[in-house]
Order: structure tokens, then sequence, then C-alpha cells
């Protein structure tokens, strides 16, 4: 059994290194890695080195989106076996803080994440994980599918954060793969009338293909007209921000409705910025956000198989192992051309 990894090194740039087949702790199962997801956040360690505190420091392996098949289990893994297809929640969490024991062990401040220095990512052959964090996959879930469950997740967080209802008007301001899933999630919770915001044509158009009732390209028309035309001059009940844009953040104030919800999802460059809170208090509004996501791999899982929500149409492009820095490279230099872009390991 070999396993080999692909490295940045430096940025913009990769390497594969022959690495150690991982020994497994008893709780523990190792996978073969079928299938990962390029997220942007390991695009942007990719171009950039770090994301806020979180810097790379020497050879790092990205990827924190994946499935695979379960090849060897430890000695008291109880609910996996041998030939099981998994996708991986990538984060490692206590289990003993105050927030692991609440439920919300996305808040752990002790959590080993995938591809969040200085943890190794899954752009390799084989990963050891808790079998806890493994979920199977139902046979009518491919491996691909398995993969996107992770950034599904996130936008089932945003959805139920932002309380999306049966019949809610929403506003989605971003269309990379965190908007296109949280388009998905609010039009299974019932959304009936969905507004997306972005400024890149083909993504606007992958948008609606996804259910988007009217989309907004930003760069022709004036967004806060145009939804206040749409919405009767009432706004949305709920907004919700994934581009992570200082201009988008400012305008969920102007869009939301009376009494209503905006949710942040994407995270700006800036650490502050400006935000017209007098505006907000005037609508009585709220303002909440989300950290990645807790419990809701079950629920992804679910909603794919029984067809509730149809997350491999985001998928625009596919790669071999091979091939791994090249595909980040298209992604870099092709942000109008890719919704999502995989890697295919096996």
């Amino acid at each position: 059994m070999k396993n080999k990894a692909v490295y940045m090194q430096g940025t913009n740039n990769m390497v594969f290194k022959d690495v150690a087949v991982p020994e497994l702790s008893p709780k523990d199962v190792l996978i073969k890695i079928d299938t990962v997801g390029i997220c942007g956040s390991d695009v942007h360690y990719y171009q950039h080195g770090k994301i806020g505190d979180f810097v790379v420091n020497g050879d790092f392996i990205l990827g924190h989106e994946c499935a695979g098949e379960v090849v060897q289990i430890g000695t008291e893994v109880e609910n996996l076996v041998v030939g099981d297809r998994v996708c991986l929640e990538p984060g490692k969490t206590c289990g003993k803080c105050e927030f692991c024991k609440e439920g919300k062990y996305n808040l752990c401040p002790d959590v080993e994440f995938f591809a969040t220095p200085p943890y190794h990512g899954v752009l390799q052959n084989y990963v050891k994980h808790p079998e806890d964090m493994c979920f199977k996959l139902p046979d009518n879930v491919s491996n691909m599918e398995g993969a996107l469950v992770e950034p599904l997740a996130v936008g089932l967080h945003a959805a139920s954060i932002g309380d999306v209802k049966l019949g809610d008007t929403v506003v989605i301001f971003g269309t990379g793969c965190i908007g296109l899933v949280t388009l998905l999630s609010c039009k299974a919770r019932g959304a009936s009338n969905i507004i997306v915001v972005d400024v890149l044509e083909n993504r606007l158009k992958m948008a609606e293909k996804l259910g988007a009732t009217s989309v907004i390209n930003a760069k022709e028309t004036d967004v806060i007209k145009e939804i206040e035309s749409l919405t009767d001059g009432k706004g949305a009940n709920v907004v919700i921000d994934t581009a992570g844009a200082e201009i988008t953040v400012k305008q969920t104030v102007d869009v939301v409705k009376r009494g209503g919800i905006i949710v942040l999802v994407g995270m700006t460059p800036k650490d502050e910025v400006s935000f017209n809170f007098m505006k907000l208090m005037g609508k009585e509004g709220e303002v909440r956000t989300i950290f990645r996501y807790r419990n809701l791999y079950p629920v992804a899982i679910n909603a794919i198989a029984s067809g509730s929500i149809n997350v491999k149409q985001i998928v625009s492009h596919e790669y071999d192992f091979e091939h791994t820095k090249e595909a980040f490279d298209f992604v870099v230099n092709n942000a109008s051309e890719v919704v999502k872009a995989v890697i295919k390991i096996d």
C-alpha cells in the first residue's frame, strides 16, 4: 500500500511526495480517497499562503471536501466495515469542551480541521479519520456527491440559521459553490422567491438552472433598486451574503425586509467593514453569522439520496490526481468559467 500526496510548496506551486500510510488508533478508519472538491479556502491558501491568522508554514497538503472507501478499521470501530463508502466531516473536535457538549462542536477551540494549518488536508491516496466523523454513503449517492456534502452542509447551516421558511423571499449575494448550495438549501426549505446577485454571468445562469426565480448582474443593474422592484418595495425575509465582499455586506441592510434576518457567511478581506446599523435598527432586523456547520452531514446525505437536493449539477470541471496543480491554476485563472472543480484521486 503506497501513499502519495500533493503538497503546495510556496504559493502557486505544487509537488508530489511519497508519504507514510497513517497508523490507526482504535477508533479510526483508513480511507482510500476517491474524490476531492476544490474549495475557495484551498485556492486562497494556494495563492496567498494564509487566511487570516492561519498561516501555511512549509510544504502543506490542501483539500477537505472528500469521499472514499474504508480499507482498514481500528480495533474499536463498531459501525463501519471495510468496503463502506463514506464522506468525511473534516473537523476532529475535542468532545469535552462546553461547545462540544452543547452540540455546537463547530465552535470547539481545539478542532483539528483538514487543510487548516497546521493540519494537512486530504489530497493524498489514504487518510485516517475518527469513525464517528465518517458517514456512510447510500448506494445511490456517488463519491463525487459525497465530496459535495461538505459545502452543502454550509448551505444548509446558512439556511437554518436564517430560519428560511415556506413561502419566504430570500436574497443570496454570491454564486460561488457556497452561494449555489445555499440556493439549493433555501429552495429545499420551501422559499418561493429566491433572488441571486453576482457579477459573473456563467454562475448566474447556473443559479437560474438550480432554481433561482430572479438573477441580478451587479455590473449591469442597480442591485438595490432591482430588489425593491422584485419585492414590491418590501425587501427580503432573509438575506444571505456568501460573497464576502465589502459592498455586498453593506447592501444586505438595504434589501432586508423590516423584521427580517441577515446571515453573513462569506468572510470579508478586511476584518472590519462599515455597516449601517441605524438602518438595521430602524427595521428591527437581525444580523446572524455562521461558522462552518454542525450535525448536518446526515441531513445533507439524506437530502441528496432522496432527490430533494441535486448537488452534482454544480460540478463544472473534473481533473485526475496527476493534474492537481493544473486544476488549481485553472480555477485561479478562470473564475468566469469554473463553477465547481473536483479531483479524482482513485
